[in-house]
């Protein structure tokens, strides 16, 4: 199965349970979704006219909304042609659960890394068994969809951006029937706003819960 990549690179994980581990980005093209403040909307579109080579899309610049195909073997071939040396994995988007990803995430398994997909939670998510899920639900969207309890229960993290009460009021209205015993619950500063920074450590501290600060933005890293 061959998949719609807009950019593949090497960095560290930024935020959530994996934040300072070598990662490999590869960022797939399309998301319905519509989330307003979405840094990556030139990933929201799969338009013919913007197709490239498969080379056109490793280590990159991914603003441009262009796209290219590929599936486990080629990326994996293009991993060992750049020197990559991280062995973590972070499929994101757009909404990479638009695609059934077991065949890609079976093959990264095979090879040897560790997998983590980001997902809005708007669609099934179909990986391999292994997989770390990270659902950073979307909710009451442009796009129209709904969090899927498939995709919560799925989860073994859910990191929920927030910046007022209501977010938090409506996390737990989406985790009021998913048993999180088992998960991790991340909560992320909209924006590194200080409200927002001052309400996630109180929730976190109150709920023991984990605090995830987008640290690739003071950074300055992708």
């Amino acid at each position: 199965m061959k998949y719609p990549v807009n950019e593949v690179f090497e960095t560290i994980q930024g935020e959530g349970t994996y934040t300072g581990v070598p990662a490999l980005f590869v960022r797939l093209q399309g998301c319905p979704v519509g989330c307003s403040w979405c840094d990556t909307k030139q990933t929201w579109d799969v338009l013919p006219e913007n197709k490239v080579t498969a080379e056109q899309v490793i280590q990159v610049d991914g603003t441009i909304g262009r796209w290219a195909d590929h599936n486990g073997h080629t990326l994996l071939q293009a991993f060992q042609d750049k020197g990559f040396t991280a062995k973590h994995i972070v499929l994101t988007g757009g909404e990479p659960c638009l695609y059934d990803l077991t065949e890609l995430t079976n093959d990264f398994v095979e090879a040897g890394y560790q997998i983590q997909i980001e997902t809005s939670g708007t669609f099934e998510v179909k990986c391999h068994p292994d997989v770390w899920v990270t659902v950073s639900p979307k909710i009451n969207m442009k796009g129209g969809y709904k969090v899927l309890d498939q995709a919560l229960n799925r989860a073994n993290e859910i990191k929920h951006p927030i910046a007022t009460e209501r977010h938090i009021e409506e996390l737990d209205e989406l985790l009021q029937y998913i048993d999180i015993s088992a998960k991790t619950i991340c909560l992320q500063p909209i924006s590194q706003k200080a409200r927002a920074t001052d309400l996630a450590m109180k929730v976190c501290i109150a709920r023991n819960w984990r605090l995830s600060i987008q640290t690739h933005k003071y950074l300055n890293i992708d």
